[in-house]
Formats: C-alpha cells, sequence, structure tokens
C-alpha cells in the first residue's frame, strides 16, 4: 500500500470515529426517543439533565470546529459559555436544533479530518501549537465522553435502552 493510501485510511478512520458503533452507543442512539418530560430531568445524585449535556456538547464542539475554521478566533469565555443556565430545553425545537447542529458540525469536522488539502498534522496557525489533529481527536473524546453520560442519565431515569 502506497503512502498516499495510507493518509486517506487514516483520515477516513480519524473521521469514522467522531460517529462509529463499533465500540459504543452514538450520540445519535443517546438521544433517540428521549421523551420531552425526561430532557430536562436530572437524576437524583446527577449533576446534568439530558438538555445540558447536549447542549454543552454542542457548544463545545462548535468551539471546536470554530477554532479550526476561523483565522479570527476568540475563545469564549469558560466555563459560562459552554453550559445552558437552565437544565431544560425552552421549547422542544430548542432540543431538536440542538441535536441538528451536533450532527451538523460533526459532519464538518469529519470533512475537515478527510480533506486532502489540509494537513491535519499540521499546527492550527492562530493557535499556540494545536494541531488540526489534536483538536479533532479532543472532539471525538469529548464527545464520547459526554454521550457516556447521556446515557447514564438515560439508565438513571429508566429510559435507556431507546425504546
Amino acid at each position: 500500500m502506497d503512502e498516499d493510501s495510507v493518509v486517506v485510511r487514516s483520515r477516513a478512520i480519524i473521521a469514522s470515529a467522531l460517529d462509529w458503533k463499533q465500540a459504543h452507543a452514538t450520540f445519535d442512539d443517546a438521544v433517540a426517543g428521549l421523551k420531552v418530560e425526561l430532557r430536562g430531568k436530572r437524576p437524583e445524585h446527577y449533576p446534568h439533565s439530558a438538555w445540558e449535556l447536549v447542549e454543552h456538547l454542542r457548544r463545545a464542539q462548535a468551539d471546536l470546529l470554530e477554532f479550526m475554521t476561523n483565522a479570527s478566533y476568540a475563545p469564549p469565555k469558560w466555563p459560562d459559555t459552554y453550559w445552558p443556565i437552565e437544565s431544560e430545553p425552552p421549547t422542544a425545537k430548542a432540543w431538536d436544533e440542538s441535536i441538528a447542529a451536533v450532527q451538523r458540525d460533526r459532519q464538518t469536522i469529519k470533512e475537515l479530518a478527510t480533506r486532502p488539502t489540509l494537513d491535519i498534522t499540521a499546527a492550527i496557525p492562530w493557535g499556540d501549537g494545536q494541531t488540526y489533529l489534536r483538536t479533532i481527536l479532543v472532539a471525538i473524546d469529548h464527545a464520547a465522553y459526554h454521550v457516556g453520560q447521556l446515557i447514564a442519565v438515560r439508565i438513571l431515569l429508566g429510559a435507556w435502552p431507546a425504546a
């Protein structure tokens, strides 16, 4: 196998890690079919509701994507802008929009990972040493962590597996 083929295959594997099913449930699995009345409910002795986790994941993933694609990037204030204030989504539409944004940004990150003209091992020019690969891996790791939390919330609420 030539070096170009290895690079293309490696990029595809990295991109697929954003939503693969081999190792664990996906974000899409974790949010599927969750009843409206449970979306903002915090289980006893658990710090977050499903809404808080979905919205946090959306905000953090959007920030990572913005960092990789915007030369004028300015980081939002941590932790204030990374977490919603309320434990419940303001509307059912807000829930749907947050999920759609996670899926859309995930797809854009996958496209970045597989873009042949982007050296994913290069430092992001406006960063302070972070590479595209490192930032994509952070997105993968962050999503996996919070998907696990979403499933834990659903288990504690008696709503897992998804119906």
